[in-house]
């Protein structure tokens, strides 16, 4: 019979000690040690019977094609590169009531209308309920199979039954090994569940995805090395009461990480957003000052995004700089080259910054756009209907060219916007757009008649 011992493990950090300490020497984090229990293993050498391959050279290793299956979900299989490879572990993460449930049953049933045999082992809710929401979403495939366990061997054992091509755990944190006395989603939990089911996804060539929760700051709950054994990690973001929901891979093996799905939630669940531009324009109300549209770009897909500035008297000592959407401390350091290039200065006054639409705009593209709101909000005058500006912005003031700016202004004519402030070493602009080439933030807002103070002379 094999012998247990005990060890003590930080629920926060994964750090093991021999016995228990009020602080976790690995993290410094208090009454975050707990106890657990676990049978000895075989040593090693008792373990490795077989004899083990030989290293081979790189080049002498055969090449296999990992073909993506379609998930018949348009967005999805954008940000993924084509669909879900056979073999691999993904990781879906966002908060909660955004809809991941929600989105995995759809994939589920459009790849279940596909051709391939669906488990989903769903731990947070009963067989009845996931029955009761594939209904409402018109979901229901008879080739997806729902099982309420939240045991990982019984999980295992439910596909020896099935023979899933495809296996979504909903979720992470609430399935559990036996042989661990810790509690469903502790750090030990979540680490070993996760490391069985890689295991059982690379021995059976099964798609895994697995739905895990993330903590107050937005991060993924758990040890963080339930990011690094998976292979791709899909972020789902979005307000619940706003209908716009943003899918985006943080890490993806087999792919680029730098594609955006846009979907609108419903009745009816979940659809593609084709038009991205278009949904996030759709409430826009020119001829207010401090609005103006910035085209971005997500991967290779250009999007329009309306960004919205508000400089208002203050009374507090320490006047508040707000941003939503945006780079908080990108932002205060724009407040400072406009002060110090440009003359304009909000230090007394309360200034907030958003991107519409709930998308998050981080790329420095957004600079300039960023800057002529801000000048357009202290001046009180409002900016062209039709005008967009891309630039980085320098801490000279100077603005500086991004990538891609073709097919940028491509899209803001496409929307209808027929002009565009660049910088001076912009390639020319499509036929119907205008360039307003510039080469300083001062000489942008001179372009747009916001200078109306002069710069501040420095001794």
């Amino acid at each position: 019979m094999a012998k247990s011992r005990t060890i003590f493990r930080c629920e926060a950090c994964g750090d093991a000690s021999p016995k228990w300490t009020g602080r976790c020497p690995g993290c410094d984090q208090w009454n975050t040690i707990v106890e657990q229990r676990r049978p000895e293993r075989e040593p090693l050498s008792a373990r490795l019977a077989q004899v083990l391959d030989a290293p081979l050279a790189l080049s002498q290793i055969e090449v296999v094609d990992l073909d993506p299956i379609s998930t018949g979900f348009d967005e999805v299989d954008r940000v993924l590169g084509g669909g879900l490879v056979p073999g691999s572990v993904t990781l879906v993460g966002g908060e909660p009531g955004v809809g991941k449930s929600t989105l995995l049953l759809q994939v589920a049933s459009l790849m279940a209308c596909g051709g391939r045999r669906v488990l989903l082992a769903s731990g947070e809710e009963s067989v009845s309920q996931v029955r009761l929401r594939a209904g409402r979403l018109g979901a229901l495939a008879d080739s997806v199979f729902v099982a309420s366990e939240t045991s990982i061997p019984d999980v295992e054992a439910q596909v020896d039954a099935v023979l899933p091509e495809v296996l979504v755990i909903d979720s992470i944190q609430t399935m559990s090994d036996p042989d661990l006395s810790s509690a469903p989603g502790s750090v030990a939990q979540v680490r070993d569940c996760a490391h069985r089911l890689v295991r059982l996804a690379k021995e059976r060539s099964i798609i895994v995805i697995l739905v895990g929760h993330v903590t107050k700051d937005g991060s993924l709950a758990g040890p963080r090395v339930l990011e690094h054994v998976v292979d791709t990690v899909l972020s789902f973001e979005g307000d619940r009461h706003h209908s716009l929901r943003l899918l985006r891979a943080i890490k993806h093996r087999f792919g680029a990480t730098n594609e955006l799905g846009v979907f609108e939630m419903s009745e009816r669940g979940l659809s593609s957003v084709a038009d991205a531009s278009g949904t996030f324009l759709a409430d826009r109300r020119p001829g207010i000052a401090g609005s103006v549209v910035v085209p971005t770009m997500e991967g290779r897909r250009p999007m329009l995004v309306e960004i919205q500035t508000l400089v208002s008297r203050s009374a507090l000592t320490t006047p508040r700089r707000a941003a939503q959407g945006l780079n908080a401390g990108r932002l205060g350091m724009l407040l400072a080259v406009l002060e110090q290039r440009a003359g304009m200065t909000a230090a007394s006054a309360d200034v907030h910054a958003s991107a519409v639409g709930g998308v998050k705009v981080t790329e420095p593209g957004a600079d300039l756009a960023v800057v002529v709101a801000l000048a357009s909000s202290l001046t009180g005058q409002p900016l062209a209907a039709d005008l967009v500006a891309c630039g980085e912005v320098g801490l000279g003031g100077e603005v500086r060219r991004v990538g891609r700016l073709e097919e940028r202004m491509a899209e803001a004519g496409r929307l209808g916007f027929r002009r565009a402030v660049v910088p001076a070493s912009a390639p020319d602009a499509p036929t119907d757009v205008e360039a307003i080439r510039i080469g300083t933030v001062q000489e942008a807002l001179q372009a747009l008649g916001l200078a109306t103070v002069r710069p501040r002379s420095r001794s």
